[in-house]
């Protein structure tokens, strides 16, 4: 919590959505488009209510003659008909919001339509221009097929895509997208702006995400409809969020791992406080984690705002079964495991331990002879 009592991660994000309207203030475009999840719930806090509602103020009232075009995602749309749309507030600052079914909206001055399909539309509307002005900009709120990220969360409900084809995109001068958290150029004229923060239920997928594409972090688009160019605005986050390199345990004790965690985050450029870190470690048997250093994992926890410790057990060995692909495991193979899982003095070289066990055991059965009761006979 900050010292007047407001959570730490929306007082950040709220950082960042003043820096996004200063960015464009400061570019004084002639339309703005907001393509959905303007709140994360359809009930937010009131300090997020006042917030948005004070700064979308302050935009009115610094480009008076910029017009902006404000869609429902599926976080601000009620699912309940006794609810209304908290987005609905926005109208009193001349906001043009799209609540629930699609508008073409004209604007005679800047020779422009805007087709504004929210969430609650998605799929229910046939994508074409009107044809009355000369740009035509399609803002819509869902995802394209085929466009869902790698580390995406689940949703727990089917997620209707619409088909590329269905967007008509030669048609369209622009198409802005709402939907995903990271920035996503699909062609020349279309693409997701992603969130202006980290706010989603997968962070971690996100960076990776972003490292993927070569996108430095979260901010905005500039689109000029007359050269069709294009320019990423990135923010600077208020927040850090730090993904450690990878910590591969297997064969290695405790007190090994210990000094690789230690290694890891002193070593990292700019220190773990107040950044939110995550820290995985491969192949860790339980009874491996539960000897590790707790006081200095309570240590890291207390200097970043979050530290994610993030064990992760060896992968099973695949058996043989109905309906389980794999082979069944050998006599080697399960004497291999059960030694790296063993409880094993500090003192005691893991890797020779495992190098003596299997020895031991490919030194047995390569004997020729051996001798086991069968009906009384030997064999």
């Amino acid at each position: 919590m900050t010292p007047r009592g407001i959570n730490q991660r929306e007082h950040d994000v709220a950082h960042t959505f003043r820096q996004a309207l200063n960015k464009i203030i400061e570019l004084a475009p002639e339309l703005v488009l907001v393509a959905g999840d303007v709140f994360h719930q359809v009930r937010p806090t009131n300090t997020a209510i006042v917030l948005a509602y004070v700064e979308f103020a302050r935009l009115r009232r610094e480009l008076p003659d910029t017009e902006v075009v404000m869609i429902a995602g599926n976080h601000d749309t009620p699912r309940s008909l006794e609810l209304v749309c908290i987005l609905r507030l926005f109208r009193s600052l001349g906001i043009h919001v799209v609540e629930s079914n699609a508008d073409a909206l004209e604007f005679p001055a800047l020779d422009a339509t805007v087709l504004a399909v929210p969430s609650s539309a998605f799929g229910r509307q046939r994508l074409v221009p009107t044809g009355a002005l000369r740009w035509n900009v399609l803002l819509m709120h869902g995802p394209v097929e085929g466009e869902i990220g790698p580390y995406s969360p689940p949703t727990g409900i089917p997620r209707q895509e619409i088909p590329q084809r269905d967007l008509n995109a030669e048609q369209w001068d622009y198409i802005a997208l709402g939907e995903y958290h990271t920035f996503r150029k699909i062609a020349a004229n279309q693409f997701y702006s992603g969130a202006t923060d980290y706010t989603g239920n997968n962070v971690w997928g996100e960076k990776i995400e972003e490292s993927l594409v070569h996108v430095p972090g979260k901010g905005l688009i500039e689109f000029d409809l007359d050269t069709g160019s294009h320019v990423f605005h990135t923010l600077t986050p208020s927040r850090v969020f730090l993904d450690l390199p990878v910590i591969r345990a297997r064969g290695r004790t405790a007190e090994e791992i210990n000094t690789l965690i230690r290694d890891t985050v002193d070593g990292c450029p700019g220190g773990i406080d107040d950044k939110v870190v995550r820290l995985v470690v491969h192949d860790i048997p339980r009874h491996i984690a539960r000897q590790l250093d707790q006081r200095l994992l309570r240590d890291y926890r207390q200097r970043a705002l979050h530290f994610q410790f993030d064990p992760r057990r060896p992968e099973p060995l695949p058996t043989m079964g109905n309906g389980a692909p794999g082979r069944r495991p050998s006599l080697m193979d399960v004497v291999r495991d059960k030694l790296r899982e063993r409880v094993v003095p500090a003192d005691v070289d893991r890797d020779a331990l495992v190098e003596l066990g299997v020895h031991y055991l490919r030194e047995a059965e390569e004997r020729e002879t051996y001798t086991t009761p069968v009906l009384g006979a030997e064999v």
